[in-house]
Formats: structure tokens, C-alpha cells, sequence
């Protein structure tokens, strides 16, 4: 069994390259993902001045019955950022999940993004 430092390196070794990536596109902006047990949100920040430019959060989102729980709001909350994006001109970004695994709600928002228009 792992021990729980174990654990918590492995979270943290993930993080820090997902950083370095980050921090190799500075002159893009960033989507910056944060995951609760219960909402997604994600938010287009400028990494030079550090302001958000755009931000929204899966509780703006309306819930369907063909959305499959948590993933499908997930991919929707993607989609609705992304034409928020467009409508401000922003089309190239860099995605920062923040230390999350690509899997699941963090990877349906980003599904969403570029179904939505977003290139990263």
C-alpha cells in the first residue's frame, strides 16, 4: 500500500509539469481549471497581468436530461466558455488544469473549449 506522502508527491510531480508547460506559452493565455466535488469552473487568465478576462462555472450551466451527470455539465460549462472566448476575441490558449488528471470532468470541459472554437 502507498504510503500518503507517496501520494501526494506523485499529485505534486504532475502539477509541476503541467506548470512547466504552462509557463513555456506565457505570451498565450491560460484556461485555468478548478474541480469541487459538486461544480467545475474554468477561467481564461492573462499570465502577465494576471487578470481573468473570462470565467464561468458549471453552476450558469442548466442542467439537461441528455447531459450524463457531472461529465456531460462538464462539456457544456467547455462549451459555453468558449463562445464567451470568441465573443471577446480570444482564440489560442494554453490549458492549466491546475495539477487534475486529464480524465473526466476535466477533460470533458476541455472537449468542450474546442468543440466550442477554442485552439490549444
Amino acid at each position: 500500500m502507498k504510503t500518503k506522502i507517496q501520494r501526494k508527491d506523485r499529485k505534486f510531480k504532475r502539477k509541476l509539469r503541467s506548470r512547466l508547460k504552462v509557463r513555456d506559452n506565457l505570451s498565450r493565455l491560460r484556461l485555468c481549471v478548478y474541480r469541487s466535488s459538486r461544480h467545475i469552473y474554468g477561467q481564461i487568465i492573462d499570465s502577465t497581468t494576471g487578470k481573468t478576462l473570462v470565467g464561468i462555472s458549471s453552476k450558469d450551466i442548466e442542467g439537461k436530461k441528455k447531459d450524463k451527470g457531472k461529465i456531460g455539465i462538464s462539456f457544456r460549462t467547455g462549451e459555453a466558455l468558449a463562445k464567451k472566448a470568441l465573443e471577446k476575441k480570444i482564440d489560442m490558449i494554453v490549458f492549466d488544469r491546475s495539477g487534475y488528471k486529464y480524465h473526466g470532468r476535466v477533460k470533458a470541459l476541455a472537449e468542450g473549449a474546442r468543440k466550442g472554437g477554442l485552439k490549444f
